[in-house]
């Protein structure tokens, strides 16, 4: 999969958008006003549109993330506008550089701006810092990819598109030893990562549990990730024949790279923070063959609701989505199926549609590009079928 961000979507902080395409100002507040005015003079049938924010990093080191969960977002929300023949949704969009202080100041400009709903924010860090402040304004908080269970435990009003950390470590090692991938287990995080150091301690837990053995645990730390070849060859010199990594794909590529510098092949199992290590740029994607990562999608499934996300995606930017833009995707499309159960309108209260929407999601069920027969608990905690795939000739191939 070619990933080809362009300079104008990396450096875009704010999109506003109506029926049937998109506005960049540069200014959120304004924005919002002028296309307000405007949505709601074009809603003959009288429904007020629903102000959706988004918040995440669209530019620094986490901005591949932040741009697909922007791009996902955007695309459901032109799509559902154009369908609808009017507008269901106006959408802003803040950078938050994955920075939690900056979240937060993007939290604020986006409640300046008139925001009902919160998509986001995109990493776990910056989401915590954003949770609290949803909180105390009883604001409906819907994150497509901070996994941290700190983050739904801020508060009933803040639910997860994807999987928690402790869900993804236990069904890693679940997958792991009930189809005897390897017997002596090495382990490499980033202990400076809430992600990573959550997934680790629910894994190392559920690994022991199934009676294989942790030969090598390795850390690193995100202001000491340059050089990662150390932990490799500690997995190596232990006999490590699995090496889990709980990472972000850009540290995944320079332990492949590393690995494969001192002929080491073990078998790498990573999770959904691995999507996208086949674009990187200049990365050779050879040293992924046969990697492994538990995520929730595929750009290469055949079913229809996939290949039609799919294929709307990369006419519209030009990229194949990893998983970050199908998780903000479905955000949007869960929302709506809210709108059409007639439960919440523009003219709500944030609180009012807050505790609307909390009812919907713990009753209803969800089928998305993420998974058929979604369904969350009273602790914002999403339930859907775990999927793992190998990298196969380049590409994701379902794992049998």
């Amino acid at each position: 999969m070619k990933k080809l961000i362009s300079a104008a979507l990396a450096s875009a902080m704010v999109l506003s958008l109506a029926a049937c395409g998109s506005t960049d100002t540069g200014n959120t507040s304004s924005a919002g006003a002028d296309n307000a005015a405007t949505a709601e003079a074009s809603n003959s049938n009288g429904f007020t549109p629903i102000k959706l924010g988004g918040i995440g990093p669209t530019t620094g080191s986490a901005a591949s993330y932040g741009i697909a969960v922007m791009q996902g977002e955007e695309l459901a929300v032109n799509e559902i506008n154009e369908a609808a023949g009017y507008t269901v949704f106006e959408f802003s969009f803040e950078d938050d550089e994955h920075d939690a202080e900056k979240a937060t100041n993007a939290y604020n400009v986006l409640k300046d701006w008139g925001m009902q709903v919160l998509l986001g924010t995109v990493t776990s860090t910056p989401s915590l810092s954003v949770a609290g402040e949803t909180v105390n304004d009883n604001m409906f908080m819907l994150t497509p990819s901070a996994s941290a269970v700190d983050v739904v435990e801020t508060g009933d009003n803040v639910f997860q598109m994807c999987f928690t950390d402790p869900n993804q470590g236990v069904v890693s090692a679940d997958y792991i030893a009930e189809n005897a991938l390897g017997t002596k287990i090495g382990i490499i995080y980033d202990s400076s990562d809430a992600y990573s150091s959550g997934i680790y301690t629910a894994f190392k837990a559920e690994i022991e549990a199934k009676g294989l053995e942790i030969v090598a645990t390795e850390s690193f730390t995100s202001d000491n990730k340059s050089d990662l070849s150390t932990q490799v060859t500690k997995c190596q010199n232990a006999g490590a024949d699995l090496v889990f990594l709980p990472i972000y794909y850009n540290e995944a590529s320079q332990i492949l790279i590393a690995a494969d510098k001192v002929g080491y092949k073990p078998t790498f199992f990573g999770c959904d923070g691995m999507d996208g290590i086949l674009s990187i740029e200049g990365f050779d994607t050879s040293l992924a063959e046969g990697l492994m990562l538990l995520c929730p999608f595929s750009a290469t499934a055949t079913d229809e609701t996939t290949q039609k996300f799919v294929s709307a995606y990369e006419a519209a930017y030009g990229e194949t989505p990893i998983q970050f833009a199908a998780d903000a995707y479905d955000c949007v499309y869960a929302i709506y199926q809210c709108v059409q159960n007639g439960s919440i309108n523009g003219d709500m209260s944030v609180s009012e549609m807050c505790e609307a929407l909390k009812a919907d999601f713990t009753t209803m069920t969800f089928n998305g590009t993420t998974g058929e027969g979604q369904t969350w608990e009273a602790n914002g905690m999403v339930s859907k079928p775990p999927r793992v795939y190998v990298v196969t000739n380049g590409e994701y191939a379902t794992a049998e």
